[in-house]
């Protein structure tokens, strides 16, 4: 005779409730990407901070969030970004700007970045590679620091205040080449350019010998959402090549892709 195994039965509803939950606490923390408080997250979502206590530690072991031992706020983790990996190519702005992109990188035979900026870094969201035998070492989804990118300089020009402050208190200017701006003050000067001029410089300040020149997006409210480089070797890059071809074509294809997401500024 077999024994009688008693099964524990599963309630589905409250899966599927702990699951919108859970997914309830995701949509609110992407609202604050420098992180949010139990007790405020409570308050905002409507549950008791136990029932958030215990779906974010389900959430911090799967990576899906993180938390700031400093501040003990949390904040999203990288596996969303994993996840959100293979729909990157389908967002608006990557669409979008994608066909002006093209064109930029085939008229002037050089890599193209596309970047936004993310809990106080670049991210590479879009890549057009150049026909170059020599060429980039950078892949979609790949970080790199704002201070020592074009790219970094632009979205850091039109920054919330509270974010840019943030931002820049948390750079330790360690030098990633002998270019590498290594001051505060220097820094703020250099944004202050960026904001003059339109458009962002690494002279070779992330990676020796490599050159890079950014503008920005902009969205229907004129602030920026990402920001577009051309890349390559110093040699090829040069800054007579920036200053008599570059500036002007990238300047065309800023205004644009912003048109394309309702910008109505010159």
């Amino acid at each position: 005779m077999r024994p009688h195994i008693q099964c524990k039965k599963v309630n589905p509803i409250s899966n599927v409730q702990s699951l919108e939950r859970a997914l309830t606490i995701l949509n609110k923390l992407s609202e604050y990407p420098d992180g949010i408080s139990i007790a405020r997250l409570s308050e905002q979502v409507g549950l008791t901070k136990s029932t958030i206590h215990r779906l974010l530690a389900t959430l911090s072991n799967m990576n899906y969030v993180v938390k700031d031992l400093e501040t003990d706020k949390y904040k999203l983790g990288l596996q969303v970004l994993f996840l959100s990996r293979n729909l990157l190519n389908n967002s608006n702005i990557v669409n979008i700007a994608k066909q002006y992109l093209e064109k930029l990188s085939q008229e002037v035979n050089e890599t193209v970045h596309l970047c936004i900026e993310d809990s106080g870094q670049v991210i590479y969201i879009d890549k057009i590679e150049s026909n170059q035998t020599i060429r980039m070492f950078s892949r979609i989804g790949s970080r790199a620091p704002m201070y020592s990118t074009a790219v970094g300089k632009v979205l850091l020009s039109d920054m919330d205040q509270n974010h840019f402050e943030e931002i820049i208190s948390n750079i330790d200017f360690t030098p990633k080449t002998p270019t590498t701006i290594t001051s505060k003050e220097k820094f703020l000067e250099e944004i202050e350019m960026v904001k003059i001029q339109g458009y962002g410089l690494d002279n070779a300040e992330n990676e020796t010998f490599l050159r890079c020149i950014a503008f920005p997006i902009f969205n229907h409210k004129g602030k920026i959402v990402a920001s577009f480089s051309v890349s390559g070797p110093t040699n090829r890059v040069t800054m007579e090549f920036i200053n008599e071809t570059l500036i002007e074509k990238m300047k065309r294809c800023s205004l644009d892709i912003s048109r394309n997401l309702g910008y109505i500024g010159s």
